[in-house]
């Protein structure tokens, strides 16, 4: 069997191994960005602008424009009032717990990321609502006041959409911070949005407080905070913020001016996604606008892989779980590509 581990090309919409070509139906380039070429190209000239990387610290008294460019730019494209750029996802979630839960008792959703974990891996398990209700009950029966509740915005796995709104039956008397990583959801599952309506979290005790990793649907290394402005400049005084080297600039460079391809890019996939389940009877888990099919049937692999077409294929939640086949569409995959899909699976 060939080995996938030590690809010397992209991982776009074909991988070549052992002289043999392979769809590919994996990964989290959900938009495709990453192999654009036309992206690419405004990718080298931020290069070109800005040089390849700027290894100093964000209080330094030299400065490139395009940082605070781009955190004024993300903050109005996803709807807050300011955000904060670190340079990876890992980096920005890690800042936020370890900042975080020095003002309240920390709750963990089950599946949480493991670059939220502040330590060891969180005792929460069960499914999302049967653990949202109980730790509603938790928080308005304790006698503590202040709470942290971390999440992801959703499952990008099996996958499932998680419904917060749950959490507005929290006593208003209870101050809550509501982190959730939405690296796989922002600008996917919504246009130039994050995941959740927030208007969908209502309460005035509850602050909402949004983490991604933008290497996923926007093709750019970052990790990105956003929250509301008093809270970003209280973030942007830690060492974490300053003492940090940045973002490639060059990156952010695409990420600001790079929108209308990404808008293009997001009507493809929106296309391929309503394609591909139009096809589609069952036996895959999905849910709505969401590039990311799951099937828990062990043979799927091999059928697919036998048939050219390669897609991620592990145990899960645990090792020594039945075997999770995560199919991933992207605005890149051709009609012909999610009709051989179809046939490879079955569904026709």
């Amino acid at each position: 069997m060939n080995n996938f581990t030590h690809l010397e090309q992209p991982t776009g919409r074909v991988i070549v191994v052992g002289g043999k070509e392979y769809l590919f139906f994996g990964g989290t380039s959900y938009l495709g960005l990453a192999t654009d070429k036309a992206y690419a190209s405004i990718f080298i000239e931020g290069i070109q602008r800005y040089g390849i990387n700027n290894g100093t610290s964000r209080n330094n008294n030299v400065q490139q424009a395009i940082f605070d460019q781009a955190e004024e730019y993300a903050a109005k494209r996803f709807g807050f009032e300011a955000s904060l750029l670190l340079s990876s996802g890992y980096l920005a979630t890690q800042f936020l717990v370890r900042t975080l839960a020095t003002e309240g008792e920390v709750l963990y959703a089950p599946a949480c990321h493991p670059s939220l974990w502040l330590d060891k891996r969180p005792v929460a398990t069960g499914h999302f609502v049967e653990w949202a209700n109980t730790t509603i009950e938790y928080i308005n029966h304790s006698a503590q006041t202040s709470f942290v509740i971390v999440s992801n915005s959703l499952d990008n796995m099996r996958p499932e959409l998680y419904n917060f709104t749950v959490f507005n039956r929290i006593d208003p008397d209870k101050k809550i911070i509501l982190l959730l990583d939405d690296s796989h959801g922002i600008g996917v599952l919504r246009k130039n949005s994050i995941s959740l309506d927030k208007s969908s979290v209502q309460q005035t005790n509850i602050e909402l407080i949004v983490v991604a990793s933008l290497a996923k649907g926007l093709a750019t290394d970052a990790g990105l905070i956003l929250a509301d402005g008093e809270r970003i400049k209280y973030l942007k005084r830690s060492n974490f913020y300053t003492g940090a080297s940045p973002s490639s600039p060059a990156s952010l460079y695409a990420f600001v001016h790079g929108e209308q391809i990404y808008l293009q890019q997001f009507e493809k996939l929106r296309y391929n996604i309503d394609s591909f389940k139009a096809d589609m009877e069952s036996g895959l888990n999905t849910v709505a606008d969401f590039p990311v099919f799951s099937s828990m049937d062990t043979g799927l692999y091999a059928r697919l892989m036998n048939a050219g077409i390669l897609v991620s294929s592990f145990p899960y939640p645990l090792a020594t779980d039945p075997l999770l086949n995560r199919i991933v569409v992207n605005a890149h995959h051709t009609k012909a590509d999610l009709d051989e899909l179809s046939h490879a699976i079955g569904i026709y």
